[in-house]
């Protein structure tokens, strides 16, 4: 079958409360980058993840970014004019990840390392990570990311940088609402950053937010996203800034999406459970998380082609089956050291095999938008058993 309206990986699902925080926005005009929306998200979601500050931002890139630049002014002081605060440095970065997150340490002019994946979580491998630091024992950056929405291994990755006087930089861009060992995502790393993208589990159309129990960490990052002003009556800059603070009106939208946070997860959650009762008794698996120590928010539902039928049923022949039948399938993130413009940086794993170039290679994204509706995603179980007939 073929739907009339498509069925998208991930979409905004709405309620209208938005409209009211954006009319309210609107009519106090409070249209710029101060304004009650900001406060009260900035707000809610520190008091949500647990943490004492949070820094409402243009996007989650935004936030990673000044993130990571504050671990390099936390490690290695402020820079040279004209240099980035990680100039010459290496960084330690998931390998499996999208661009944002190894992009915000090239702004600070870094050098990524990649780190492979593990199978459990398909997250940084702890033990690929100690590797690195024996054969790169001068980095102190680690930049982690809890892949759609499952917890990476953070007390194992914990300890590996704590060993090695390292910090963290936790990238919970698509994890918000998940938990490990009871506490959120986005509180574990000394410097962490959350997205509300358009696809995100909530969302602001965009925006992103830096979280953090370090006053001063908060007040700088506040500073430089609003061009580093100087408190004087006319405009005094002392150091370099950023347009990077969160608008009035789209934190309305964020406000107005948070007490739908557990909803949307549950839906979520909903629908990775229908996939996978619907595959029993296919060569497949999906994306697999830690059921003794975390609770994912099932952003993204991702299934991994058994090596014993990839050969026959290809992640492009079940994308090809979904795009005719209008719906929307996604490739595995490509892993970063197989990227053209970061193919040439250093790469460690753990394994014999490189982990997250198997998983990119017999993986997909299913459509795992929370307004599909049960008899849609059974036709998509339905199409996708029927390329393994």
């Amino acid at each position: 079958m073929r739907f009339e309206k498509k069925v998208w990986l991930a979409s905004p699902t709405m309620h209208g409360d938005e409209l009211k925080y954006m009319q309210e926005a609107y009519s106090t005009n409070w249209m710029s980058t101060v304004g009650k929306n900001i406060d009260e998200v900035e707000r809610q979601i520190a008091e949500k993840v647990g943490v004492k500050y949070a820094v409402g931002l243009a996007t989650g890139t935004s936030a990673l970014h000044l993130a990571t630049r504050l671990a390099g002014i936390t490690l290695y002081g402020m820079p040279l004019a004209g240099h980035g605060v990680l100039e010459g440095k290496k960084v330690f970065c998931s390998d499996m990840t999208f661009a944002a997150t190894l992009n915000s340490v090239a702004y600070e002019n870094g050098e990524a390392v990649f780190i492979d994946s593990e199978r459990d979580t398909w997250n940084m491998d702890p033990v690929a990570l100690e590797r690195a630091f024996e054969k790169f024992p001068e980095v102190r950056l680690v930049v982690l990311v809890h892949l759609y929405g499952t917890p990476a291994k953070i007390d194992e990755i914990r300890a590996v940088c704590t060993k090695h006087n390292a910090l963290i930089v936790e990238d919970a861009a698509e994890s918000f609402g998940a938990s490990y060992k009871g506490k959120q995502t986005g509180g574990f790393g000394d410097f962490n950053a959350i997205s509300f993208n358009g696809n995100k589990i909530i969302t602001g159309s965009s925006g992103g937010m830096f979280l953090t129990d370090n006053k001063e960490h908060a007040d700088r990052v506040r500073k430089w996203s609003t061009q580093s002003r100087e408190p004087a009556p006319w405009y005094e800059h002392a150091e370099i800034g950023y347009n990077y603070r969160m608008s009035n009106v789209i934190a309305g939208v964020v406000r107005g999406q948070i007490p739908y946070l557990e909803e949307h997860i549950a839906q979520k959650k909903a629908i990775y459970e229908r996939y996978k009762a619907g595959f029993a008794g296919l060569p497949v698996q999906m994306n697999p998380y830690d059921a003794v120590n975390s609770v994912p928010n099932y952003w993204l539902s991702c299934m991994l082609i058994d090596e014993s039928a990839v050969k026959h049923v290809s992640p492009e022949k079940i994308l090809a089956a979904l795009t005719e039948m209008n719906a929307e399938g996604r490739p595995i993130w490509k892993p970063m050291h197989m990227q053209p413009m970061y193919r040439n940086h250093a790469f460690v794993t753990a394994a014999e095999t490189d982990v997250g170039a198997d998983i990119f290679a017999r993986g997909l994204c299913l459509p795992s938008d929370n307004k599909m509706t049960p008899e849609q995603q059974d036709a998509i179980i339905a199409a996708i058993r029927d390329c393994f007939a």
